[in-house]
């Protein structure tokens, strides 16, 4: 019985866990190297592969551009390799330009102009962010949100909202000059902002009149048993069911708040990476592959439109760490292009070669210490 019970638990954690990840990444990584892809072809370039993961190949087909597009059997990423590159990593050696026919030059990723170059290496990371338009985008207009409007009905005794003058009754209308439709909203600013001094632009008994708080930073619990670190300013919302509205936008507005959203996760991740760095936050919030894959199951297992959502927001942070100036990122590559810009010519083989060891080491090490910190929030949670 130990051993059925033991093969059905690694059944479940493959079905509610392990699929969704795959899903969702395999998604993300094919709209990223799309956008390799088709702005290579758009430049000239001749491409061999695309595939989606690295190894042996699984299941493929060649088009009718001699560009083999192909499944491989470990899942975590993909690549696109131009005719002149020498491995997987799109690098790019002279030797492998040389060997090529003076034809092949012209349709090489070499061969063509810094610009080119760089718009190429860029188009995956955005490639990336106009998934996550698309689909927050997608997602305001045909699905809409349940919302409520930003009323205050509770303020908890001894918290930060207390302390600043706030009371029941009052009604949000801005945080920081950002104007507040929802209390969703609200929360939303205040979550990410712990231990910031805002100032709120409150409506009360018909005066409108200004309150400064600073969110205190704790640990809330979700229903998955996840704790997580966010700022907490002690208001409640008591909303009753008429009180919740679905509010569906029309395709432009849509739009421009998917943009919105787009940046605030773009923001507030590179502000937390700031944090770390500078000792104002702990690491222990930077996960790998396996919180995805947990956090994939849990969204998995609340519907169709919070993978999606999810999808969405980890496309963003996919594209985000590849523009970070690491070698070996597309970031990494880009940073070369500038120096090449600057110094009128690319830097020699040997530098682009210890700068992409370099980078290889820092992928490592980021590996390594995020894999430990999914290893530890599992062991906790």
């Amino acid at each position: 019985m130990d051993i059925l019970s033991a093969l059905w638990g690694f059944g479940d954690t493959l079905v509610s866990y392990v699929i969704p990840f795959l899903l969702v990444l395999t998604v993300i990584v094919f709209v990223h190297e799309l956008g390799h892809f088709l702005v290579a072809r758009w430049c000239g370039v001749d491409i061999s592969v695309f595939s989606i993961g690295f190894g042996p190949e699984i299941v493929g087909f060649t088009d009718k551009h001699d560009t083999r597009w192909r499944f491989s059997w470990i899942p975590l990423g993909g690549y696109v390799k131009f005719i002149d590159d020498e491995n997987a990593a799109s690098a790019q050696g002279r030797e492998a330009f040389e060997k090529l026919s003076e034809e092949d030059k012209k349709r090489s990723f070499q061969g063509k102009t810094l610009a080119q170059r760089a718009a190429i290496v860029a188009a995956g990371p955005i490639a990336n962010f106009l998934l996550a338009i698309a689909i927050f985008t997608v997602m305001f207009s045909l699905f809409g949100q349940q919302v409520t409007a930003p009323n205050v009905d509770v303020v908890r005794e001894g918290s930060a909202a207390e302390a600043a003058g706030f009371k029941p009754g009052d009604v949000v209308l801005e945080v920081d000059g950002t104007r507040i439709d929802n209390f969703g909203e609200m929360q939303r600013i205040v979550s990410t902002q712990p231990g910031e001094e805002l100032s709120f632009l409150v409506e009360r008994d018909g005066q409108e009149i200004r309150l400064t708080a600073t969110p205190e930073l704790q640990e809330v619990e979700d229903r998955f048993g996840n704790k997580v670190p966010m700022g907490i300013l002690g208001i409640q919302r008591n909303a009753g069911a008429s009180e919740w509205t679905l509010k569906r936008e029309d395709p432009l507005t849509a739009m421009g708040m998917a943009v919105n959203q787009t940046w605030f996760v773009i923001s507030h991740s590179l502000g937390y990476v700031y944090d770390v760095i500078v000792g104002r936050a702990k690491p222990d919030q930077l996960g790998g592959p396996i919180r995805i894959a947990q956090v994939s199951g849990q969204a998995a297992s609340l519907g169709v439109l919070a993978v999606v959502n999810f999808a969405a927001i980890i496309s963003i942070s996919i594209g985000l760490i590849n523009l970070f100036p690491i070698p070996m990122l597309d970031g990494g590559h880009l940073l070369y292009y500038a120096v090449e810009a600057i110094r009128g010519r690319p830097l020699s083989e040997r530098s682009q070669e210890v700068g992409f060891r370099i980078g290889l080491a820092v992928v490592l090490m980021l590996m390594i210490f995020a894999t430990w910190n999914d290893l530890i929030h599992l062991s906790f949670s």
